[in-house]
């Protein structure tokens, strides 16, 4: 179904339009997992599997992508198998989302780029992976995460298991401090990192009910701040692999990846791909048991936010 009411590319798959019509809850969900987070065939399985545990939990997810220059909030399974497979899919973030509308392309949705298309299609909770942020060495190079900026300006609440551990966490933490950007943790005193539980930094705030980040996000709006909010929601324990033990082959692959020249947008799929490799594919492992624990919560957040 397509939006009309603008003249905005979006077109809702009948489930997500259904349920927004109702005043139902939805959970927007990014394609750059499918597209450059994981290898075939584990990105569908991994797609579908979230989809279906928010489901369980229920609420309606919205895996959002670009198809031909049009926003899919939803995507039905043989759209998210043909995406999965294709190769020439562009990685949209704020700077070149436009461009792909305009143009035509076919593109996946980066955690800026999602939360753009989330707050235009009325959703408010974005479950994901890990959040982009400030890399290692962003001194010299610049490099820092679009993602940052869009949780400082666009009100999306991001469920994550913190900021993706290949970055430079303390460095990230101090931006979003910077740019006003709430940092809750779920459960936890201390700020998540990815495939581990503990950081040794702390999370600046936290609470263990979704019901009552729900009214935070909430009383946000009321007071008409700018901006979204992270949760950052550790890995289960039993999935978690050591900060210690991880901190090695991240340091390898980033290493490789300077080595190589990779820059920009494809830095961080070499070096997922490559501690992957590393890990003997533990590492994807963990990151597949927490986009799924990421989507558990956030159903129950855009639950809360219903009632």
């Amino acid at each position: 179904m397509t939006d009309t009411n603008s003249s905005l590319p979006m077109t809702f798959s009948a489930d997500v339009k259904q349920a927004l019509d109702a005043g139902k809850p939805v959970v927007a969900l990014e394609s750059t997992i499918i597209t450059h987070g994981m290898p075939y065939p584990a990105n569908v399985e991994t797609a579908v599997a979230v989809e279906d545990i928010i489901r369980a939990e229920g609420a309606t997810p919205a895996t959002i992508a670009i198809l031909d220059g049009v926003i899919h909030v939803g995507l039905e399974k043989e759209q998210l198998e043909a995406l999965a497979q294709r190769t020439d899919v562009m990685k949209l973030s704020r700077a070149d989302l436009a461009f792909a509308l305009a143009t035509g392309r076919t593109g996946s949705t980066t955690v800026a780029a999602t939360m753009i298309c989330a707050h235009r299609a009325g959703i408010s909770v974005f479950a994901t992976g890990g959040v982009g942020g400030v890399h290692r060495g962003a001194e010299e190079t610049f490099d820092i995460s679009a993602d940052l900026q869009e949780l400082g300006q666009t009100p999306v609440m991001v469920v994550s298991a913190g900021v993706k551990a290949l970055l430079d966490i303390p460095k990230t933490l101090e931006v979003l401090e910077t740019l006003g950007v709430p940092v809750v943790g779920f459960e936890t005193d201390e700020f998540p990192a990815f495939w581990s539980r503990q950081s040794g930094l702390p999370c600046p705030l936290r609470l263990d009910d979704p019901a009552k980040i729900a009214k935070f996000h909430q009383m946000r709006q009321t007071l008409g701040l700018d901006g979204g909010m992270m949760v950052a929601n550790p890995v289960p324990e039993t999935n978690e692999i050591p900060r210690n033990e991880m901190e090695t082959d991240i340091l390898e692959a980033i290493d490789e990846a300077n080595r190589r020249n990779v820059t920009a947008k494809d830095v961080t799929p070499f070096v997922l791909s490559r501690i992957a490799e590393l890990t003997h594919g533990r590492s994807l492992q963990t990151n597949i048991a927490l986009v799924k624990n990421n989507a558990r919560l956030s159903a129950k957040i855009a639950k809360a936010l219903c009632v």
